[in-house]
């Protein structure tokens, strides 16, 4: 069984502009760029639940 402190990892490509603006803001939030993508998409993910769980009480 997984353990939680397991992570997959995922090839990403990203434009060379959006690495820039993604390693500055991580700088500002003093994560690192890995750091910052994940916490984004950990956002996101939350958010997304959030929507549905509403959509579904209508």
């Amino acid at each position: 069984m997984a353990e939680k402190s397991e992570k997959k990892q995922v090839p990403l490509r990203l434009s060379q502009q959006l690495y820039n603006d993604l390693a500055a803001w991580a700088e500002d939030d003093f994560r690192s760029v890995n750091g910052q993508i994940e916490y984004l998409l950990s956002e996101c993910v939350k958010q997304h639940k959030k929507g549905r769980k509403h959509s579904q009480d209508q």
